[in-house]
């Protein structure tokens, strides 16, 4: 049995279906949803370290610019400047270096000839952007520019002094992008950070293997996704500019300040597996839940269907259209519509019983019009030939002769009564099969025999398939319906051909296999019948020949039919008549 052919199994399926779909849509879109925030979060939370980065840069980097023109409009700075004596310069500057806390501090005189420097950074050796800066100060103007070094990124600015018009010396403040400022903007920001000139990393707080890979990520807009070592990172390019005093860069211009601001996602979105997981758990339960709750309304449902099918089913196997369906005893789950349906089928049950009644006396009343009509007609001519025949022999003066062919008609019209009575009875009784295996192709061998009793009847072609093997049936019974369509056959073809030979191959029988069925087809060609007598040729009592019966293709139907197969007949009028029987193998 197919699982959908239960009524309670579409039903729950459907509702399972639906419930499952909703929820299963429900569950992504909550886990697409949470995702998408969780992504957003993060690309956000980056923007705002890099923002957060630039404003901390840019704001100590304005502290030290101020600082450094403080320090340059000292007097006694300036005093110590005009000795250019190294020595006296040196102690002044380490001082200032330790008051403002930049990374380096330079004094030079008005050539750019350095007269003291001082800081955990030291001044890059023989740098063509060290000497621009510093040149471009000693020119009277402030300039800012990057100085790379080993381990960083080195972001000064130089600032002139004067004494009245005449330039005595310039100063420079930097501070340092390397781990020690990565340090402190990673705590800043709680991002990975990474400082670059142009497309070189210069620092970074994630170990130096990886510099290769965040390379190519340098100036692209927008957040970007990189692999490192299976972690899975996103990074913003943020660019720092470096005019932030309102001083003018070198001529040459600078290559570009980038800082990377990167956050691990695997991290971030690490929490994203534990709801999920929580999402899956809930799915899960409510599935669970709907299933046994779609269940339990496809019981709700089905249960008053199912007494409705069970007292049809009870019908069908015995036959008995009067049955009713009992009332249900449980008022609770009871369905309007279920009681409805009880109801109007009791009703029909009831109509049932009255048509049958009805029916059943029609029928006779129908039945017993039918069979006079057919008694009276059939048993009437043999009956006045028989009382001819005896007149004939009452006569004194009857010969021998006279008496013997007197007789002889005698004894055929008794065995037409006889045949006549036979096929009645047999139309009018149930009939019982006696199943057993037999050869469908010497049956009709035998049924072909049987019929060709006259020397001048049209001859039968028999074409026999070998593949039609034995089938279990009852024979004889068969047969019977094969000698009634042979016989309507042989007559058939001689009210076409009468007075004249039949053509060879006026009646054909032929057996085949088509899938499981065996088929047994005769054609004839015999006069053909009429369309409009066509839908009644299976009726009892209905024939167009004058001394029919009406009941061989009634009865061979009921035998072919109570066999397990059918029968079907085509005709077409001066063409002849095709009978073709189906049997499963």
């Amino acid at each position: 049995m197919s699982l959908l052919s239960s009524l309670t199994n579409r039903i729950f399926l459907a509702t399972a279906a639906l419930a499952v779909l909703a929820i299963a849509v429900a569950v992504y879109r909550i886990n697409v949803a949470v995702t998408a925030q969780a992504e957003n979060e993060l690309a956000r939370g980056l923007q705002e370290a890099g923002l957060l980065l630039d404003e901390h840069r840019t704001t100590q980097f304005d502290h030290f610019s101020s600082e450094a023109r403080l320090v340059a409009d000292l007097s006694n700075f300036k005093a110590a400047l005009t000795t250019r004596h190294p020595p006296t310069v040196q102690p002044i500057a380490e001082g200032f270096q330790s008051q403002i806390g930049s990374d380096l501090f330079i004094v030079t005189d008005p050539a750019g000839h350095l007269l003291a420097q001082s800081g955990r950074v030291r001044m890059p050796d023989d740098d063509a952007a060290v000497r621009e800066t510093i040149a471009a100060a000693a020119g009277g103007r402030e300039a800012v520019a990057l100085w790379p070094h080993e381990g960083g990124v080195l972001q000064a600015v130089a600032v002139p002094s004067f004494i009245g018009p005449e330039l005595v010396g310039t100063v420079t403040v930097g501070f340092s992008l390397d781990e020690h400022a990565l340090a402190r903007f990673k705590a800043l920001t709680n991002s990975e950070i990474a400082f670059a000139i142009g497309n070189q990393l210069k620092a970074s707080t994630l170990p130096p293997a990886f510099n290769d890979r965040l390379a190519p990520l340098i100036g692209r807009q927008g957040v970007q996704r990189v692999d490192l070592d299976g972690n899975d990172f996103v990074a913003l390019s943020q660019p720092l500019a470096l005019n932030l005093t309102g001083a003018a860069p070198p001529a040459s211009g600078p290559p570009p300040l980038t800082a990377l601001i990167m956050r691990s996602r695997t991290e971030r979105l690490r929490f994203l597996s534990a709801v999920h997981r929580e999402l899956a758990v809930t799915a899960v339960l409510a599935v669970l839940a709907a299933t046994l709750l779609s269940y339990a309304v496809a019981r709700t449902v089905t249960r008053p269907l199912g007494t409705i099918m069970a007292t049809m089913r009870e019908m069908a196997a015995t036959g008995d259209l009067t049955r009713r369906i009992p009332a249900s005893s449980d008022r609770r789950w009871e369905d309007e519509d279920a009681r409805l349906l009880a109801t109007t089928f009791n009703a029909m049950t009831d109509s049932i019983v009255r048509f049958q009644r009805d029916a059943s006396q029609r029928e006779r009343l129908s039945s017993l019009g039918r069979l006079s009509t057919v008694v009276a007609h059939e048993i009437r001519n043999p009956l006045m030939i028989i009382k001819t025949a005896v007149r004939g022999l009452k006569r004194p003066s009857v010969t021998p002769e006279q008496a013997r062919t007197a007789a002889a008609d005698i004894e055929e019209e008794v065995a037409r009564l006889d045949r006549i009575v036979t096929e009645v009875l047999d139309f009018a009784r149930p009939i019982k099969f006696d199943l057993s295996p037999a050869d469908i192709n010497a049956l009709c061998e035998d049924a072909v025999r049987a019929t060709d009793v006259e020397p001048t009847a049209a001859p039968v072609s028999v074409s026999l398939d070998p593949a039609v093997t034995s089938v279990v049936t009852d024979a004889e019974r068969l047969r019977l319906a094969l000698v009634n369509i042979l016989t309507n056959a042989r007559h058939a073809v001689a009210s076409r051909w009468s007075g004249t030979a039949p053509l060879e191959g006026a009646i054909r029988l032929r057996t085949s296999r088509v899938n499981h069925r065996v088929v047994i087809e005769v054609r004839d060609r015999g006069t053909g019948i009429a369309p409009e007598d066509l839908p009644r040729v299976f009726d009892p009592y209905f024939t167009t020949r004058r001394t029919g019966s009406g009941l061989g293709l009634a009865i061979s139907r009921s035998i072919v039919e109570g066999l397990g197969g059918t029968i079907t007949v085509t005709s077409r009028v001066g063409e002849g008549t095709t009978v073709r029987i189906e049997l499963v193998s």
